[in-house]
């Protein structure tokens, strides 16, 4: 398979070439353009434990992905994420697996397993509306991210404390452990929530904005506008 990430690092987009009967899988919503010749195939991907992914543990969302398949000849197919930001290819094989954050995760190929039900799930869990995906088997997948991104090499028994907005993902031979952040007075004041503690061997992705912060700066700017005109409109 051959790709392209174009105009990168801030406003990535991936470029895939198919060849007859070949197949990416992406992100639902992903898709900025593709040939005619592509057939497309939106599923949930879970495994069978618990029969769905909307459940009450993953606050009803769901893991939606789309399978790309060139018919008939070679095809193209441009993938892109809504957050601002650079895309990286990742290689998954029997000794490296990723464990990433599930709005990282752009696209892969077809002997790429995503595992949400993973052994150690409940901790995949990190609060404020994010959850892990664990990719196995082999093949390539490519993360996305917003900002640069910044990667960071752990040697045995090296940690790094990551806030998880800020956390993309790292490799599976690495340990983790998600907490607060100091005690309740410090959370409140900091603004921060809940953050990982990683220790390696292994490597640590991160990316350099944090979504959270981005949408409480447009809303400091459009929050009194809005507030403006909601009170004319009860006038």
């Amino acid at each position: 398979m051959k790709y392209e990430i174009k105009y990168d690092p801030s406003y990535s987009m991936l470029v895939v070439d198919l060849e007859d009967g070949e197949r990416i899988t992406g992100e639902a919503g992903a898709l900025t353009y593709m040939t005619p010749n592509i057939s497309v195939k939106t599923r949930t991907r879970e495994k069978s434990l618990l029969g769905t992914l909307k459940t009450s543990l993953l606050g009803g969302q769901s893991l939606f992905v789309t399978d790309f398949t060139s018919r008939g000849g070679a095809g193209q197919i441009a993938l892109g994420a809504a957050p601002i930001g650079d895309i990286m290819k990742l290689e998954v094989d029997s000794n490296q697996g990723w464990i990433i954050e599930r709005s990282s995760y752009l696209a892969s190929t077809h002997q790429v397993d995503l595992d949400i039900r993973w052994e150690g799930f409940s901790r995949g869990l990190f609060g404020q509306g994010l959850f892990m995906i664990k990719t196995s088997g082999t093949g390539d997948l490519f993360i996305n991210t917003f900002g640069a991104i910044d990667e960071h090499q752990l040697g045995p028994g090296e940690q790094l404390v990551v806030d998880n907005f800020h956390l993309v993902g790292f490799s599976d031979t690495c340990e983790y452990e998600v907490r607060k952040f100091g005690d309740w007075k410090e959370t409140i004041l900091s603004g921060e929530g809940l953050v990982t503690h990683i220790e390696g061997p292994g490597t640590v992705y991160l990316q350099t904005k944090n979504l959270r912060e981005f949408v409480d700066w447009l809303w400091v700017l459009l929050g009194p506008r809005v507030a403006r005109r909601a009170t004319m409109r009860t006038r």
